[in-house]
C-alpha cells in the first residue's frame, strides 16, 4: 500500500482509528513528519492536537549509544544497564540532560509558542507518526505519554514492520496500522510525496488542531529502564532520535532503485560458527567483491544510516552484508555493546561463511563499536579483508591489534566531532599500512547534517571501488578533507 503524501495518509489512519474504542482521546503527533498525519486524525475524531517530542541521552564519546530518554513535564527514563556499562559519571549524566533538555525545550516552544501542553492524566493519549522503521521513537514516546499520566496509549501509524508491530504492541494498550509490507525498506518508499515538513508547517497545524487544553505541572519520573534503537530512524530521518539498542528491526530487500541485483532473496541466515544471525544479502551481478557491515551501539542490519551506505555501493555495482551481530538475547544485555572481541569473532565467522556463500573478497564497513570489531577481525591472519571503511568508529577500542591490520583503512570522522576525531588521529598513528583519516566538515557524530550522510557514502564507495575493482585507480574524493 502507497500513500500519495501525509495528508492522505492521515485520512485513511482516521477512519481506522475511529473505529477504536476511544475515551477522552488527545491526539499527540511526532515531529515532525507525523504532525501532518496526527492533524487528519484529531479532525476525525474531533480531538485536540498536540505534539510529544522525545530526546535520546547519548553516552559521552558515543552519543548513538543511548543511556535513557527526556520528555517535558520533567520526565526522565533511564537504563542503568548501560549507564554502569558505559561508566557514565553522575556529572557527566547531569550534563548530557541538560543539553537534550534546553534542546527539547525550545524545538516544543518553536511549535507551541505561548500555548500549554494539553494535559493527559486520565485520558487517551493517540500517538500518530507518518511511519515506524525501526520504532525506537514511539516506544519512547509511548513511555513518556504514560508517565504524564495517560490512562490509555494507543500508538497510530499508516505503515511499519511487522516485527516493530509486535513489540510495540508489548507497550502501547493498542497499535493501529493500515499496512505492513513483508520488505519493508524505507518509510519514505511507501509515499509518492515524501518532502521534509518544515518547522513553520508543524507550529501552523499544531495552532489549528489546537483545542482548549489545560497546563499541566511537572509530573512524575520514572526510573524505568527503556531499550532503543542507536540509529534514529523513525519516519522523518531520526527527527527525534531515541534510545539505542532495540531488537525491533524492520524488514527490507533489495534498494528499490538499484538495477541488477541477483535473484535470490536477500534475507538469509548467517551461521556465525553455532549462532544463526539474520541478515540481508545483496550482490549485484558482476559485482567485484562484497561489504560486510559491523553494526555499532547495539544497532541491526536495520540500521537506517547504514542502509543508506548499502544503497549506494549498491548504486556503485557492490555487494553488502548487512547482519545482526547478536541474538535478540544477547542484544538484552547491554555489556555486549562493548564486547570487542565477541562482535570481532562473530565478524569473522561470518566473513568464513559469506566467502563460502560466495566467491568474492570481502571488506568491512563499521560504525561506532563495530568500527572496533572490523579492525579486529580484519587483523585475523585468515580473514584476508581487502579494505576496511570507519563511520564515527571508535578503533581506540582496538587499540591492541591496530598494528595488525593489512587492509587499507579509511576512517570518516564529523569535524564537529572532536573527541571521536582526537580518538581516531591517535588510532591512525598505529596503523602500519595505507591509510587515511577523512573528515567530513561540520559534521557531528551522527552525521544528521544535511549532506554528510551522503558524504560518507561518497567516500565509503569510492574508496572501497578503489581496493575492491581490479587495477582500480580512483582517487579519494574531496568530499571530505583527508589526513
Amino acid at each position: 500500500m502507497r500513500f500519495v503524501d501525509r495528508t492522505a495518509a492521515g485520512k485513511r489512519l482516521a477512519e481506522e482509528v475511529e473505529r477504536t474504542d476511544l475515551d477522552d482521546p488527545v491526539v499527540l503527533g511526532l515531529p515532525r513528519g507525523g504532525i501532518p498525519v496526527a492533524y487528519e486524525v484529531a479532525r476525525a475524531l474531533g480531538a485536540p492536537l498536540d505534539v510529544i517530542a522525545v530526546r535520546k541521552l547519548g553516552v559521552p564519546y558515543q552519543p548513538e549509544l543511548g543511556f535513557g530518554a527526556i520528555g517535558e513535564g520533567g520526565v526522565r527514563i533511564m537504563n542503568d544497564d548501560v549507564l554502569r556499562a558505559a561508566r557514565v559519571a553522575p556529572d557527566e549524566r547531569a550534563a548530557v540532560e541538560r543539553t537534550a533538555r534546553a534542546a527539547l525545550e525550545r524545538r516544543l516552544r518553536r511549535y507551541r509558542g505561548d500555548r500549554p501542553p494539553v494535559g493527559l492524566t486520565g485520558r487517551t493519549a493517540v500517538i500518530v507518526d507518518d511511519g515506524i522503521a525501526t520504532g525506537s521513537t514511539a516506544f519512547a514516546a509511548c513511555r513518556v505519554a504514560r508517565a504524564r499520566g495517560a490512562a490509555r496509549v494507543v500508538l497510530a501509524v499508516p505503515l511499519a514492520p511487522a516485527e516493530a508491530l509486535g513489540w510495540l504492541g508489548q507497550e502501547a494498550d493498542a497499535v493501529v496500522c493500515l499496512s505492513s509490507p513483508e520488505y519493508f525498506g524505507s518509510v519514505g518508499q511507501w509515499y509518492v510525496d515524501f518532502a521534509q515538513t518544515s518547522d513553520d508547517e508543524v507550529a501552523a497545524l499544531l495552532a489549528r488542531g489546537a483545542r482548549s487544553g489545560e497546563a499541566v505541572p511537572g509530573e512524575a519520573v520514572s526510573g524505568e529502564p527503556v531499550p532503543g534503537e542507536g540509529e534514529a530512524g523513525e519516519g522523518e530521518a531520526g527527527e527525534n532520535a531515541a534510545l539505542s539498542g532495540t531488537r525491533a528491526p524492520s524488514r527490507t530487500g533489495t534498494d528499490g532503485g538499484t538495477a541488477g541485483h541477483s535473484a535470490r532473496d536477500p534475507e538469509v541466515v548467517v551461521r556465525a560458527g553455532r549462532t544463526e544471525l539474520p541478515g540481508i544479502l545483496v550482490v549485484p551481478r558482476g559485482a567485484p567483491g562484497i561489504v560486510a557491515f559491523a553494526h555499532g551501539s547495539g544497532s541491526s542490519r536495520h540500521s537506517p544510516r547504514n542502509q543508506a551506505v548499502a544503497s549506494a555501493l549498491h548504486r556503485a555495482g557492490l555487494g553488502t552484508l548487512l547482519f545482526d551481530l547478536l541474538t535478540p538475547d544477547e542484544a538484552e544485555d547491554r555489556t555486549h555493546v562493548f564486547d570487542i572481541g565477541l562482535l570481532a569473532e562473530r565478524l569473522t565467522l561470518a566473513t568464513l561463511w559469506l566467502r563460502r556463500e560466495r566467491a568474492l573478497p570481502v571488506s568491512y564497513f563499521g560504525a561506532s563499536t563495530g568500527a572496533a570489531a572490523a579492525l579486529v577481525s580484519a587483523a585475523e591472519p585468515h580473514t584476508d579483508i581487502a579494505a576496511v571503511v570507519s563511520r564515527g568508529g571508535r578503533p581506540d577500542l582496538a587499540a591492541g591489534r591496530l598494528a595488525e591490520v593489512r587492509a587499507s583503512t579509511l576512517l570518516i570522522v564529523g569535524g564537529s566531532d572532536t573527541d571521536v576525531l582526537r580518538l581516531n588521529r591517535e588510532a591512525a598513528q598505529r596503523l602500519r599500512g595505507e591509510h587515511q583519516v577523512a573528515i567530513v566538515p561540520g559534521a557531528t557524530h551522527l552525521f544528521e547534517e544535511p549532506g554528510a550522510l551522503e558524504a560518507v557514502s561518497h567516500l565509503a564507495t569510492e574508496w572501497f571501488t578503489r581496493h575492491l575493482t581490479p587495477y582500480g585507480t580512483a582517487p579519494l574524493p574531496r568530499t571530505g578533507r583527508t589526513r
